[in-house]
């Protein structure tokens, strides 16, 4: 139980956090993947590597210490880690390992004269509090999913029946599930949990779903990373004939049913999630504004099929944007950056619209300031992530 003293505590370590967090939650994932092997399946190594997984749990941690006495806060926080945990399929028993490596974390790091008794005491309650919230929201997603039509729980064998190359460093796979039945219907925007043994060795990934539901099969659209170890063994040793487990559709990065203008902005493979949002808001009859960022043409994948969409969809209109380009067809609408001129020059005249941003963070980062350079106000905005979810400030 999370008594008053314990709010009054937490809250007095933010200070602590934001000094420190990085720090602690570095050498909290150190212990934490060496003390439990069994879960390093479940983190991306090149996130570690980066410290991008560090950030984003001393983000998170410190939102939450921030917010210890109002919850209801911490906005979207709690949902996308759900979502990111369904995902993967992170489990109920996971969650007293993982507060014990932080709490002991939070000991060897601050030091016993700051990380008292008292300290760890509050930490351990605001943590198990914590926990249950997720555990209880995680459960209601593993039970809601496994109960609809098509709907699983766990893993299951999916076969790669089609591998295709849609540009020099994403390609396209198609799954069926090799029990032959269906496949239960995901929202335009959300990932697929994945999981494969690369070497003998266990790993799990997420990639967005980048065609629209059919009931039938899945597709993801996956680029060639030079340290992704996933990608990597995806791009060169998985064939059509080969199998693959996937966990059922999760996220909460979804087109939202509205009558408003759809502005679609994307950078590289962030595209990815954007297909089945255009596909649904097609049939919807939807003005779309499609937008997409690329280094260059031979990086941009999907330029033909969008295309041809818009020239049998007056109401889509699309604009792409190279960062460089070397004068060979096809030409981009721009060169360069996408910057605040060119979206005031691409986007609908009103600014009653329905925005959604997905790409690399520094990209996404960008475009949010010209947004609001624009006018766009911030509640009519939504931005997706690659990897671990993490404040854009």
């Amino acid at each position: 139980m999370l008594s008053p003293e314990h709010r009054a505590i937490v809250k007095a370590t933010v200070p602590l956090l934001e000094a420190g967090g990085e720090a602690l939650t570095t050498h909290f994932y150190r212990m934490l993947l060496t003390d439990h092997p069994e879960l390093r399946p479940y983190f991306n190594q090149a996130s570690q590597q980066s410290g991008e997984q560090q950030r984003a749990l001393a983000n998170g941690v410190l939102m939450y210490a921030r917010h210890i006495d109002r919850l209801q806060h911490l906005g979207d926080l709690v949902t996308t880690i759900v979502n990111r945990h369904v995902s993967l399929q992170v489990r109920a028993e996971h969650y007293p390992v993982v507060g014990a490596c932080l709490l002991r974390a939070m000991r060897e790091v601050l030091g016993e004269d700051i990380a008292t008794d008292a300290v760890i005491e509050a930490w351990h309650a605001a943590y198990f509090q914590l926990a249950d919230i997720l555990v209880g929201a995680e459960k209601t997603a593993y039970d809601s999913v496994a109960d609809s039509p098509g709907g699983w729980r766990g893993a299951r064998s999916f076969t790669v029946m089609a591998k295709i190359r849609e540009s020099n460093e994403i390609t396209s796979f198609w799954f069926e599930p090799t029990d032959g039945d269906a496949v239960v219907a995901h929202e335009p925007g959300q990932h697929v949990g994945l999981r494969a043994f690369v070497d003998g060795v266990e790993v799990r990934r997420s990639y967005s779903l980048s065609s629209v539901a059919d009931g039938k099969r899945y597709r993801i659209s996956v680029k060639r990373r030079p340290n992704g170890v996933v990608s990597k063994y995806l791009h060169d040793c998985m064939h059509p004939g080969d199998t693959v487990e996937l966990f059922p559709p999760a996220g909460d990065f979804v087109l939202d049913d509205s009558g408003k203008p759809l502005v679609l902005i994307s950078g590289g493979v962030g595209i990815t999630s954007t297909l089945p949002m255009l596909q649904a808001a097609l049939a919807a009859d939807r003005p779309i504004h499609f937008i997409h960022a690329a280094r260059h043409s031979d990086a941009h994948a999907f330029r033909d099929w969008i295309d041809d969409l818009a020239e049998h969809h007056p109401r889509l209109k699309r604009y792409y944007c190279y960062e460089v380009h070397d004068g060979e067809t096809p030409m981009p609408d721009a060169t360069g950056f996408l910057d605040a001129a060119l979206l005031a020059t691409w986007m609908p005249s009103t600014q009653d619209v329905d925005v959604y941003v997905l790409g690399p963070r520094p990209f996404m980062r960008a475009i949010r300031s010209h947004l609001r350079e624009l006018g766009v106000p911030d509640a009519q905005v939504r931005y997706g992530f690659f990897g671990s979810p993490s404040s854009l400030d």
